[in-house]
């Protein structure tokens, strides 16, 4: 196995976020768990993670069901706003997001993480 560091976007309160841990841990793989709503990831991490899921819409990591983003109007936002947004509003952010060198996925399904090992 590649000895490339893993990180997480983590939110101890998620079960796919759990889930997603156990499974890691369970592969004796280490990561470095960021709870990304105390630690908010800036606009160029957001883009790094768009770039490394290999899309460039940030609806693909939103949580578009969260009140904030109908409250904020962003049904009809551009790109721009969606990030902006989402660095405001961290809880707009998918979780959990797995990062390993240039590739990422999305834990939803949990099972997903397994494509990183």
């Amino acid at each position: 196995m590649s000895d490339e560091a893993i990180t997480v976007w983590f939110n101890p309160a998620c079960s796919k976020c759990r889930t997603v841990q156990g499974i890691l841990a369970e592969r004796g793989v280490d990561a470095d768990y960021v709870r990304y709503l105390d630690q908010t990831p800036d606009r160029a991490d957001l883009q790094a993670v768009l770039a490394r899921l290999g899309t460039d819409d940030p609806r693909s990591i939103m949580r578009t069901g969260e009140a904030v983003y109908k409250n904020l109007g962003l049904a009809g936002a551009d790109r721009e706003a969606l990030l902006d947004a989402m660095v405001a509003h961290p809880i707009l952010i998918e979780r959990p997001i797995v990062i390993r060198g240039d590739r990422a996925v999305i834990g939803r399904p949990p099972e997903n993480v397994l494509d990183l090992l």
